[in-house]
């Protein structure tokens, strides 16, 4: 069962980061793009992925990191998969939910 590394943050807006958990504390470059994920802003909790995409859902503002998470949030109709960039061939995606 593949494990991600998330974080739940209690700001205005609930925001929610969520990385695989084989990318945490890693470093990625391509041309002037640089994405660190750090786990002082993805965390040090794991669940598996299937919980990340119920917590998701109920999220205004999402950064996730990782094939795992993000082919699960494109599965689940929570993320578009024109809006994700790649980082050194690792996927990116940042989501805000509007409430119009």
């Amino acid at each position: 069962m593949s494990k991600v590394y998330i974080k739940k943050y209690k700001e205005k807006n609930s925001l929610i980061a969520i990385c695989d958990k084989d990318l945490l504390n890693r470093t990625f470059r391509e041309g002037r793009l640089k994405l660190e994920v750090k786990e002082d802003f993805y965390g040090n909790e794991l669940c598996t992925v299937e919980e990340a995409i119920c917590l998701l859902d109920k999220a205004e503002l999402a950064n996730l990191v990782g094939e795992r998470i993000i082919d699960a949030a494109i599965r689940n109709d929570l993320v578009d998969p024109q809006a994700v960039i790649h980082i050194e061939g690792i996927p990116h995606v940042q989501i805000m939910k509007l409430n119009l």
